[in-house]
């Protein structure tokens, strides 16, 4: 390319002001403002410039509409929410990647209300004076779980490091070596239990503790026993883990708090809804525990929050530590948690308004049906490229809960055709088609296929009616 070919190229670019008076770039200007439209005509007309220098047609870049729609994708990227909803069909139904439970429609009526306009967050109305937040949550969580006192948090994490800095500062925790756990995001209880000031007493095997264990290690520097979920894992075989009850006697023998993470936690026996069993908080607090913690995001289904129930005098003294105010939860979680947890005090309809408790508790037999339902148009839209059958796999719960119970569900499974080694490379391509939907697709990969789990898609309209923009381009050149 000559110098003077990329010289007549770059005369032919439109000025900016020239560009902001086309009349669609105008209406664009109405919708996004000056600002970012004349960034975005700046953007683009850097972009042609290179273009032209690497030889491209400076006129095909420059036609008004080709430029335009430019111009309209970059602002239209620049202004799209953050945070975009997908369709969850990786087949584990509270993923945290993913942002856990959905809501019930009660909790995110009453978010919105209290977004709208100022609320009495921190203000006795009766007395005209200031409030405490914890109050317009602290009955509900006492009585669900029969706790005398209740706090909250903004995650279990934070609800188990306030615990620990709050009674254990500069003392001793003693905790199995086999709960020494961690889970999603590196959360470690050791670590933890360090940042909190506390001090690890660790005691017992791998894979059995004793009561004796425990009583040999209390000490006048223990501060609490301390019992944990074991969230992602389960331990079978020679194993021993000392009974809640138990422990709660020892520690009460030497005048000692017994505190339980619960991890994921509960407030309603599973056993109802047909899942296996998971301990509720109610039952921790009468086998004897003084604290108990758990999240409002998992599988109790509201937003993300940590909740500590229990002892009075323990909750009062976690409420006066300057942490609490660093870890406190804003309006909104409390408006949507305060919502969730009035749903649980009518259990004879918890299935049919809490999101997570209905999609874990869904029949085979209509996830099935959804699944044959929806098979047609997506082997309709991937014609020629791959095969399309529905096939039984397997749900997992998520988040912690209940780590080696499967559920029995439904996938679509998609096969690229000719198989081989081209093959397997084609899955990738057709789950990153999937992601790039308007309303992304997440799928998981496996045995050389890219399965779908139907089991948590509700919206068969919205997921049928985006097939068309699958982009196969590159799939069907290859």
């Amino acid at each position: 390319m000559t110098a003077t070919r990329a010289r007549g190229g770059y005369h032919t670019l439109p000025s900016v002001d020239r560009i902001l008076n086309w009349r669609a770039v105008r209406d664009l200007s109405s919708v996004y403002g000056s600002t970012a439209s004349v960034d975005a005509i700046r953007t683009a007309l850097d972009e042609i410039r290179k273009r032209i220098s690497a030889g491209d047609n400076a006129t095909d870049l420059c036609e008004p509409n080709t430029l335009t729609r430019d111009i309209s994708d970059r602002l239209a990227e620049r202004f799209a929410p953050a945070l975009r909803p997908v369709f969850n069909l990786t087949g584990t139904v509270i993923h945290t990647n993913l942002g856990r439970a959905p809501l019930a429609a009660e909790a995110i009526t009453d978010i919105a209300a209290a977004a709208a306009s100022p609320t009495n967050l921190e203000f006795d109305i009766a007395s005209g004076r200031r409030g405490d937040r914890d109050v317009h949550l602290e009955n509900q969580i006492c009585r669900l779980t029969g706790a005398a006192a209740a706090s909250v948090v903004n995650n279990n994490a934070a609800a188990v490091l306030l615990v620990l800095n709050t009674l254990a500062r500069r003392k001793e925790v003693i905790v199995s070596r086999g709960e020494l756990v961690e889970i999603g995001g590196a959360f470690r209880i050791p670590e933890i239990m360090q940042r909190a000031g506390a001090k690890l007493h660790e005691v017992g095997t791998t894979n059995r503790t004793h009561l004796k264990d425990f009583a040999d290690a209390i000490s006048t520097k223990t501060a609490l026993v301390m019992k944990v979920h074991t969230s992602n894992y389960e331990m079978r075989g020679f194993t021993k883990v000392v009974p809640e009850p138990e422990l709660a006697k020892l520690a009460r023998e030497h005048d000692r708090p017994f505190v339980v993470d619960l991890g994921s936690g509960m407030l309603v026996d599973l056993e109802d809804f047909g899942l296996p069993h998971e301990r509720t908080a109610r039952e921790t607090l009468a086998d004897g525990a003084d604290l108990v913690t758990f999240s409002g995001d998992k599988l109790l289904g509201g937003p993300q929050a940590g909740i500590i129930a229990g002892r009075a005098d323990l909750i009062a003294k976690i409420k006066r530590n300057p942490m609490k105010r660093a870890l406190r939860l804003d309006k909104l979680v409390i408006a949507g948690l305060s919502a969730t947890l009035r749903l649980y005090e009518d259990p004879d309809r918890l299935r049919e308004r809490i999101p997570v408790l209905r999609l874990l508790t869904q029949p085979k037999a209509e996830i099935a049906a959804r699944a044959e339902r929806i098979r047609p148009a997506v082997a309709k839209s991937l014609a020629g490229l791959a095969s399309v059958e529905t096939t039984p796999c397997k749900s997992q719960i998520g988040s912690g809960a209940l780590p080696v119970d499967l559920l029995p569900s439904v996938a679509l499974l998609i096969r690229p055709a000719g198989g081989g080694k081209l093959g397997g490379r084609k899955v990738g391509a057709f789950a990153a088609a999937f992601r790039a939907l308007p309303t992304p697709v997440i799928g998981r990969i496996a045995d050389g296929a890219l399965l779908l789990d139907i089991r948590c898609l509700e919206d068969e309209v919205g997921f049928l009616a985006q097939l068309g923009a699958l982009d196969l381009t590159g799939l069907r050149a290859s």
